[in-house]
């Protein structure tokens, strides 16, 4: 038996075959001793399981019936593995050299700490942080996802200015670890989430039993990003929009909700009168669709609720608007915005 904790990594591929190429085998490299390096795929119709099967007959395969989308895929997945950690993996991100060792050092230190993420670098620029994550998640009170080292479309490079592990709000998707104990005892993804935000969901509801959700700079990795929705998809902006609604709506302090989501709901309506006025009409449309989805189930998402807030860790939980900080104020980098809550 080994002395070291059971990791499964878990890449969930659909029509990822070139990716998988070029970054598996770094994966398969990996030095931590007690590993299970597997791929779930989404009904993938680019030949990625022929590949697999050829190339990397080491790796196992796990093959969901049709493609599930982000979260009920993963959590179809995960549902058929043993193992202490779950790391949920991109097929788009290059691994470095002993990856998973300081993430499950960290996160063994201490049994309040449910899942952590590494420094998450751009692929394409590998001095700057990547938007998808960067030095850990943050969320403001209405809802909005802002990184240190990423704030909206202002990314820094990374000069060493976020160095210490730390505690965070949310941890990207793109390299997520998890205690499994914890990923079972909340039953995984909201699988109505589709693809996007369905990890800050399962961080807020850690959060709101005062579990620690952790930052680990000792371990880089280097994320392409957009790879299987491309940042200017309309159908992107649907999910962003209408995924953020659910996440506020499931999470916040029931006293509180009500009045969050009708400002949320004016903040949205500027951001359709923006799209218009870019001449970018799909993109307002889709906000309009994700209102309407929204409004349509309410009420399943609002039985969702959290009713007991009372244990809420709110570490890397912003109390002012980063709306409000970035377009107004013109506070572009965390360091400045950390100064005025």
């Amino acid at each position: 038996m080994s002395d070291f904790p059971s990791v499964a990594v878990v890449i969930l591929n659909w029509n990822g075959k070139d990716y998988m190429e070029k970054f598996l085998p770094e994966v398969v490299r990996s030095s931590y001793p007690n590993l299970r390096v597997i791929v779930a795929d989404n009904a993938s119709t680019d030949q990625s399981v022929p590949f697999l099967r050829t190339s990397f007959p080491n790796v196992e395969i796990l093959i969901n019936n049709s493609n599930e989308g982000f979260a009920a895929g993963y959590n179809t997945a995960l549902a058929q593995i043993q193992s202490d950690y779950f790391v949920l993996l991109n097929s788009d991100v290059e691994v470095t050299s002993g990856w998973i060792e300081p993430v499950i050092t960290l996160m063994e230190r201490d049994p309040m700490v449910a899942a952590a993420q590494p420094k998450i670098k751009s692929y394409l620029n590998k001095d700057r942080f990547e938007h998808a994550g960067a030095a850990g998640g943050y969320l403001d009170r209405f809802g909005y996802t802002f990184c240190r080292g990423r704030i909206f479309d202002t990314v820094e490079d990374d000069q060493g200015q976020y160095e210490s592990a730390s505690e965070i709000f949310w941890a990207s998707g793109a390299a997520f670890f998890i205690k499994s104990s914890y990923w079972n005892l909340l039953g995984g993804f909201d699988a109505d989430f589709y693809a996007h935000m369905e990890e800050i969901d399962l961080c807020w509801r850690l959060k709101n039993k005062g579990y620690k959700i952790m930052y680990c700079p000792q371990s880089t990795v280097y994320h392409i990003g957009g790879g299987t929705l491309q940042t200017e998809s309309p159908f992107k902006t649907y999910l962003n929009f209408r995924n953020n609604l659910v996440l506020l709506t499931k999470n916040l302090d029931p006293q509180k909700r009500l009045y969050i989501l009708f400002i949320r709901f004016g903040l949205d309506f500027i951001s359709l009168l923006k799209f218009v006025a870019n001449g970018k009409f799909q993109h307002a449309l889709a906000i309009s669709k994700a209102h309407r989805s929204f409004f349509k189930n309410l009420q399943r998402n609002w039985s969702k609720g959290t009713q007991d807030v009372s244990s809420f860790n709110k570490t890397g939980f912003y109390t002012g608007s980063i709306v409000w900080q970035y377009f107004v104020k013109g506070r572009k980098y965390f360091k400045d915005l950390m100064q005025y809550p």
